[in-house]
């Protein structure tokens, strides 16, 4: 599966839709295991699904960042985000990072543990499948045993919350100042690609 949609993977209601169904039947298949791959920018939604992975390669390219930069867009992260960044990258730099909306470039990104692996660009694929492989072997039940005994206490506080966590979302992003302020940021993305 690949996010093409340049210059910088644009969310829209038609690649949700197909990421959802894609990642449904993927879920669907019992007998699929595999490994996201990302070379490039990975800010807001790119960093969620990157989080989401067990392990992250990113390029060495001064050009990328990852990270979370919602607060400059005047949107807050869900609980359920902080609490997998917090997972990820530790409370201290999770807070920083969350209320400056900071995207880190390749070397800081792999220094606060956003990032497992830093290699140059021609080498991201290469390093995947050698990662995909080392996890591959480890035997299945166990490996999500783990991750699951790793990652319950976040994915049960947001199954409880769900309906409130997207009621509140859904009531801030309508409000007028955070419309005004998503209208500005998609004039810049629309500036950069003309």
């Amino acid at each position: 599966m690949k996010l093409r949609n340049p210059p910088v993977n644009a969310l829209s209601l038609e690649l949700l839709t197909e990421l959802v169904i894609s990642l449904e039947k993927l879920e669907n298949d019992k007998t699929f295991r595999g490994v996201i791959l990302t070379s490039g920018a990975c800010p807001a939604g790119g960093c969620i699904i990157a989080l989401s992975c067990d392990c992250r390669v990113l390029a060495d390219n001064p050009k990328y960042r990852i990270g979370l930069n919602e607060t400059l867009l005047g949107i807050i992260a869900p609980f359920w985000l902080k609490d997998t960044y917090v997972n990820t990258i530790g409370h201290r730099a999770s807070e920083q990072a969350l209320q400056l909306g900071s995207l880190f470039p390749p070397a800081e990104a792999l220094q606060v543990g956003l990032v497992d692996q830093v290699v140059p660009e021609d080498q991201v694929q290469s390093t995947a499948r050698s990662e995909m492989a080392r996890w591959l072997a480890v035997p299945d039940h166990a490996r999500q045993l783990t991750k699951n005994m790793m990652r319950k206490a976040t994915a049960d506080r947001l199954l409880r919350q769900r309906d409130a966590d997207t009621q509140n979302f859904v009531s801030f992003v309508c409000r007028d100042s955070i419309q005004k302020s998503l209208q500005a940021y998609m004039e810049k993305l629309r500036q950069r690609k003309g």
